[in-house]
């Protein structure tokens, strides 16, 4: 009987080692199995970390661009500045600055909501803080990087639009009304306007986005083209800023009773060049960096027509003015090299090289006639603005039908693009111009928008500061 059980003893072990041993073999990986399920773990990581850092870098690249942007108000203050008279240069800074500051609250508070959110026929709500606030956080309510990544850049580009009315504004308009003004342009006129053409970057297409010319059956239609704003932002600023001017009038003793046209000098060509500079190097911001992406290079691409337009804008107003004066002119090679770089704004991202020079060669000859027509019918611009943002941004947003190298004239795409471009610069120029001559005659008409004589022949940096930018030791 002994030896019966113990014979049953074993071959329960057995069994039980047999089992256990069966099972283990199941729920145990081999080697090879932990290698396979280890290295997918590990690929399935770096995947997430490689899109964080993609992400970042892209934010990261997008701010850069935004403050190289803001930098340009430094730009357009020393440019302002330095074409006007020095009794006025503590008003030009002053307004440079609110420009940034002030445009920053209304944008904020209204403006990129307008631009960027539901149609304001589709939610009343738009145009609050509170949706603003809403737009820039996740689904969750929590903070989201990308979208004030967003906010960033496209504040700095209102800011832009707005700080383009003061140098067409310069040496006469009160500086509490000009304010007044600053906010309205940033928060309201801007922003309308740049919903059809951009509202589509935050989800909400305009109409311009979504216009369609052309479409047949099986064939899309065209939209309309402004990759960085030679007409969002830049001709929106100038019409504003032409409406400014021939409500205001021109400076004392501009124009004289014979037709004659006496020039008003700039105080300081050195401080108008580094304005210059400092515009140009924020240019590089301002249309590579609408790229908001590193991803495929093409902000290199468009880093180089940009400069090369920029460069071919200054040798063409330089050229021009040495054949018709019999010497280049410094002010205007300054402002012909900013018509180059305002023109290829819009196309920057679908045109050759080649393209970039003729648009920006073709714009400094042209802001040179523009500046001079507006003398001729007397609307006083002091340092070109109307002429570089407004007539060059029209001409850079036309160009688009012309030299885009899928939908242009030129590379066989027919007529569609250019008329679609000329439906936009068209709307945009009623409704700037039109908005800005209608608030600047309300507020002549209530607040007053002009200073005194005896202010303007003083210096508006005195009676209206009560400061000087060059104060003379007693």
């Amino acid at each position: 009987m002994t030896k019966i059980r113990i014979a049953k003893t074993l071959i329960l072990l057995f069994l039980t080692i047999v089992l256990v041993s069966s099972v283990s073999s199941e729920a145990v990986p081999s080697a090879e199995e932990k290698t396979i399920t280890t290295d997918a773990a590990e690929l399935a990581s770096l995947k997430a970390g490689l899109a964080t850092l993609r992400d970042e870098t892209n934010w990261l690249w997008t701010c850069i661009a935004g403050f190289l942007v803001f930098f340009m108000q430094a730009g357009f203050a020393y440019v302002e500045a330095g074409f006007t008279r020095a009794k006025n240069t503590v008003n030009i800074l002053m307004k440079n600055f609110s420009d940034m500051t002030v445009g920053a609250m209304a944008f904020w508070l209204i403006g990129f909501s307008l631009l960027f959110g539901p149609k304001i026929f589709e939610n009343f709500a738009i145009g609050t803080p509170s949706v603003a606030d809403a737009m820039l956080s996740a689904s969750d309510g929590s903070f989201d990087p990308s979208k004030y990544t967003f906010f960033v850049f496209q504040m700095a580009f209102a800011a832009t639009a707005a700080t383009i009315v003061s140098g067409a504004l310069a040496e006469r308009t009160k500086f509490p009304v000009y304010i007044i003004f600053s906010f309205i342009i940033t928060g309201f006129i801007y922003p309308l306007s740049g919903s059809m053409m951009w509202g589509g970057l935050f989800g909400n297409p305009g109409f311009l986005e979504t216009i369609n010319f052309g479409a047949e059956a099986g064939k899309e239609g065209i939209n309309f083209l402004d990759f960085a704003g030679s007409t969002v932002v830049h001709s929106v600023g100038a019409w504003a800023g032409l409406a400014g001017a021939i409500v205001l009038g021109p400076r004392l003793g501009k124009y004289q009773s014979d037709g004659r046209v006496y020039p008003i000098l700039g105080h300081n060509m050195s401080m108008a060049a580094l304005g210059v500079f400092i515009l140009w190097i924020g240019w590089f911001g301002f249309n590579p960096g609408s790229t908001t992406s590193v991803d495929g290079g093409s902000f290199a691409a468009i880093a180089v027509v940009t400069h090369m337009a920029g460069s071919a804008g200054a040798l063409g107003a330089m050229f021009i003015t040495w054949f018709m004066f019999k010497k280049p002119d410094i002010g205007l090679t300054l402002n012909g090299g900013l018509a180059g770089l305002v023109a290829i704004t819009a196309p920057c991202d679908g045109v050759t090289i080649g393209s970039a020079v003729i648009i920006g060669a073709i714009a400094g000859v042209l802001v040179v006639f523009s500046v001079l027509f507006f003398d001729k019918i007397k609307v006083d611009d002091p340092v070109g603005a109307v002429s570089v943002h407004g007539i060059c941004g029209v001409w850079g947003t036309l160009a688009c039908g012309l030299f885009n190298m899928n939908t242009g004239l030129f590379y066989g795409g027919g007529w569609n693009q250019l008329i679609v471009q000329a439906i936009g610069v068209g709307i945009v120029f009623v409704w700037a111009f039109g908005a800005s001559f209608l608030i600047f005659l309300l507020l002549k008409y209530t607040v007053g928008l002009r200073v005194s004589e005896e202010e303007e022949l003083v210096g508006l940096d005195i009676l209206e500061h009560g400061n000087e930018a060059y104060p003379v030791s007693k």
